[in-house]
């Protein structure tokens, strides 16, 4: 059986002091916990007990739905790059003769 992590919420601010007292960097989820041989006791500033942390899928950054909500217009150039406009008289310049002569 693999030892159990309790993960943490630490303010970037407060980081050395967490890692001082023993905690560890999880790089794949992205937070703060304790390992199973140190006391959570010691860590009780950060620790939030209803707080639960999917291991399975690591955390991405995803733009918001409202952000994507807000593009009008999309266009795909040769290489498949995709442009998003937010304007709808938006023109994508496909590297041809530019839209504006």
């Amino acid at each position: 059986m693999t030892p159990s992590k309790t993960y943490l919420t630490v303010a970037f601010a407060q980081k050395d002091a967490a890692k001082a007292l023993g905690a560890k960097w999880d790089a794949t989820l992205k937070k703060w916990y304790v390992p199973a041989d140190k006391d959570i006791a010691l860590f009780a500033q950060w620790h939030i007990p209803s707080e639960t942390i999917d291991t399975a899928t690591p955390r991405t950054n995803k733009p918001k739905a409202s952000t994507i909500a807000t593009k009008t217009s999309v266009s795909t150039d040769a290489t498949g790059v995709i442009t998003y406009a937010a304007d709808k008289n938006f023109i994508a310049y496909k590297g041809a003769a530019p839209p504006w002569d």
